[in-house]
């Protein structure tokens, strides 16, 4: 294989891949933000503590579980709690 073959490959290669993660992390940003806005609604206007925006990050790695009980801990109720976590890995 030539070298300016070669050269072309990989940087279509890296090319690729960046664009993949470029458009995959905006996404996963948006699934913590839609579960901690779902919690929000509930607090009418109040900021999400820390607390449950940790919850809701555990959410997004699929743990729905933990995620409802993290926000059930923090205050929010059963309700609101289990379609927040719901939305989080979306």
């Amino acid at each position: 294989m030539r070298t300016s073959a070669r050269i072309a490959s990989v940087l279509t290669g890296l090319t690729l891949a960046l664009g993949g993660v470029a458009l995959t992390a905006p996404a996963a940003h948006a699934d913590v933000t839609a579960c901690i806005n779902e919690v929000e609604r509930e607090l009418r206007g109040g900021e999400a503590p820390d607390s449950i925006r940790m919850a809701c990050y555990v959410g997004l790695t699929g743990d729905h579980e933990q995620c409802v009980t993290g926000l059930t801990g923090s205050g929010v109720t059963n309700g609101t709690a289990v379609s927040a976590c719901r939305v989080a890995p979306r």
